[in-house]
């Protein structure tokens, strides 16, 4: 129905946005690509070594599930899972509590010259690559006695720091600064207003960062091999490389080990994946 006004014509029924159904199967047919190497390691983890001639896409003939107690017990997965966790937990508060701090601190002095290249001189950072810098920090780390899990904690909050200043500071130009003023007014001072005001604002931008932080720590290799120097504080990634031997590689029991990997971080991706979305999309807004 078409609504009319008194003395004039009806107004249209408003339109609804088109949709473009195309683009929306092609979308579909590129996300569901995603699910293609989850199912191979699926099946494979399943399968007994000999079953894994062909494709590799068909389905188990016998369910194998001793390969997850195998790889329980060669990654000794418990002090692993341990391991990983305390790194990657560590990391993410840590980044959360400095990064967010730095980024406060550039974005609202942003019209001084010393911050407006404070702030440059770490988004630079983002194009210098890690093996460039690698043995020297190995060396670094080594002498200063943080060749240990500490040490790749602090090296994880560094070295993320480029990238999330980059979504902090473009996430906090779209905060009004009307509400610092109001709260500085009613007598609050700055670490006042960062904490009670700031911060909690800062939630979606948090939990972007604080899961882009925990699949990096949860997941990488490098630098807990060149960094770690204690064999039982390795995490699960390195314990995983003791399927790979210079002849052969253990593959059913490795791909199961993967999945055991995989499956805290993520539950821990779904249930934050709404809030990921929503911080990357108001950080690109100025």
């Amino acid at each position: 129905m078409s609504t009319t006004v008194p003395g004039n014509e009806p107004l249209p029924r408003p339109s609804r946005p088109r949709v473009n159904w195309w683009l929306t199967a092609l979308m579909a047919v590129l996300s569901l690509t995603v699910l293609v190497p989850l199912y191979f390691t699926a099946v494979t983890a399943l399968k007994s070594p000999d079953q894994l001639g062909g494709s590799g896409f068909g389905l188990p003939e016998d369910i194998r599930w001793s390969n997850f107690s195998d790889a329980w017990r060669l990654t000794n997965f418990p002090s692993a899972m341990m391991n990983s966790a305390l790194i990657t937990v560590g990391a993410v508060v840590l980044t959360l509590l400095t990064n967010s701090l730095v980024a406060y601190a550039i974005a609202r002095n942003m019209h001084r010259r010393f911050f407006k290249g404070l702030y440059y001189y770490f988004v630079s950072a983002l194009f210098v690559p890690f093996p460039i810098i690698m043995l020297p920090v190995v060396k670094q780390t080594s002498l200063l006695g943080l060749d240990n899990q500490s040490g790749l904690i602090l090296l994880y909050v560094v070295y993320g720091l480029a990238f999330n200043i980059f979504l902090y500071v473009g996430f906090l130009r779209s905060v009004p600064k009307e509400l610092e003023e109001a709260a500085r007014t009613d007598g609050a001072g700055t670490w006042t207003i960062f904490r009670r005001v700031i911060f909690p604002l800062l939630m979606p931008m948090n939990a972007t960062v604080g899961i882009l932080t925990c699949l990096w720590a949860w997941n990488d290799f490098l630098l807990p091999l060149v960094i770690l120097s204690d064999p039982s504080a390795q995490t699960l990634p390195l314990a995983q490389y003791i399927f790979q031997s210079q002849f052969n590689t253990n593959y059913t029991v490795a791909f199961a080990s993967y999945l055991m990997a995989l499956a805290p971080v993520l539950l821990v991706y779904v249930f934050a994946q709404r809030w990921v979305i929503s911080g990357v999309m108001r950080g690109s807004i100025k």
